[in-house]
């Protein structure tokens, strides 16, 4: 079994950073791949951004690449979510997920989910 707990969100105007962090518990956390996603209002869920358990591959969605980068300190069962030069369009609430099934665009193949933070981008 995996908690997940996000923080980090809040309000930021266009261009500005965000960091969101996802604390993980449990002694097992280095072996779950690990994902954000996130989901805007009247909109599905979608995938952000995915990390492998040693953090050694990485995927993006294509609207965040080359914005956002995911790393995660085994150490500290924590995955973080850096995101730049954000966009009103990335307002969402940002839910992180774990995985057995190595990394993962795909939202029914993650077992343990967060309850999510807040981001919003004002233009």
């Amino acid at each position: 079994q995996v908690q997940l707990v996000e923080s980090g969100g809040g309000l930021v105007q266009a261009g500005g950073s965000l960091r969101l962090s996802c604390a993980a518990s449990g002694r097992t956390f280095s072996s779950y791949a690990m994902g954000w996603f996130r989901q805007a209002p009247r909109k599905e869920r979608e995938f952000v951004a995915a990390i492998s358990w040693s953090g050694g591959n990485t995927y993006y969605a294509d609207s965040v690449k080359g914005r956002f980068t995911i790393s995660r300190d085994n150490a500290k069962n924590t995955v973080y979510l850096q995101m730049n030069s954000l966009k009103p369009e990335d307002t969402a609430v940002y839910c992180c997920a774990a995985t057995n099934y190595g990394s993962s665009t795909k939202q029914y193949e993650y077992d343990y989910w967060g309850q999510g933070t807040q981001v919003t981008v004002s233009s």
